[in-house]
């Protein structure tokens, strides 16, 4: 019978399992010197197939021009978190959480990977890294209603122990997440939470669920609602509703493997020790996505 696993004990195997000596200090120094590397979704508009090179492009950082270098896409095999929202409260049913999650083992290319888990007050471990359906379907009968939703917590966590092992030697990381957004008790306060995906260029796919507060407004904290909206924006992902889950896997799957490219650059004056606004302008015709920011002291 499948069963749930808390996520703290998997640190100790996930760090035997990838050789990556250098600290996540030591990958700050390190790409500082050799400059940055931005992941960015781009796509023509205008029916063309011709490539898309870096004179169609313009990077900017805190509205200072800078120079970008090379401009390739990632043809490399995609590592797709998914974090679903298990909480007594969510405005859905297990069935359908579970049919949502499924989507995308369906939708996946040769070579990509799944990680999927779900939490309440704390996240566990529903499947590791995989591509059959098979081991993902018996995984999510394990999916249930119970608790209140951590979702900065579980985010956190998440980071720390299922995409930090990755790197660096994989940049093409995207987190699922299948909530309404809504958290309730965490500790790790929400922009801590994006400054971390910002600095591991992890983009973030919402599936969108019905927000059980209302849209009522919260003291010190975003409303539900716009915690979903500001993860995909802010990290260069976007926003699906819940009931076009199968619509939303395909594209995500379709555009990780076709649409994405690596830009890399040679910050100009700016400060490594403030948080630096990206701005990517493209030609006509095509369509670009970037996160929002650098964090400070992260060059890549």
């Amino acid at each position: 019978m499948p069963t749930r696993r808390a996520i703290l004990p998997l640190l100790i195997l996930l760090l035997a399992s990838f050789a990556f000596p250098q600290s996540h200090h030591a990958d700050k120094g390190e790409n500082a010197t050799e400059g940055a590397v931005l992941s960015v979704i781009a796509t023509r508009g205008d029916n063309r197939k011709d490539q898309i090179k870096v004179a169609d492009l313009d990077l900017y950082e805190n509205g200072v021009e800078q120079k970008i270098k090379n401009f390739v896409i990632d043809p490399s095999p995609s590592r797709i978190v998914i974090l679903v929202d298990n909480s007594q409260t969510l405005q859905t049913t297990v069935d359908k959480m579970r049919d949502a999650a499924m989507q995308f083992a369906y939708e996946i290319y040769d070579g990509d990977q799944i990680f999927t888990l779900a939490y309440d007050e704390k996240p566990e471990i529903i499947e590791e890294w995989t591509d059959d359906p098979k081991k993902m379907e018996a995984a999510f009968a394990t999916f249930r209603k119970k608790g209140n939703p951590n979702l900065y917590d579980s985010i956190d966590l998440t980071i720390d122990q299922v995409i930090q092992p990755l790197m660096p030697g994989t940049r093409k990381t995207a987190l699922v997440v299948i909530s309404d957004g809504l958290d309730r008790g965490s500790k790790v306060p929400y922009d801590k939470v994006l400054n971390e995906l910002l600095g591991r260029d992890v983009v973030v796919y919402s599936l969108q669920l019905p927000d059980r507060t209302g849209g009522s407004y919260r003291r010190d904290q975003p409303k539900a609602k716009e915690v979903m909206a500001d993860l995909a924006d802010k990290t260069g992902g976007q926003v699906f509703d819940f009931n076009d889950a199968q619509n939303a896997a395909k594209t995500i799957c379709d555009e990780l493997r076709n649409n994405r490219y690596l830009l890399s650059y040679q910050p100009l004056n700016v400060s490594s020790y403030d948080a630096r606004r990206l701005l990517l302008v493209a030609a006509n015709g095509i369509n670009v996505r970037i996160k929002a920011a650098q964090p400070p002291n992260v060059k890549n």
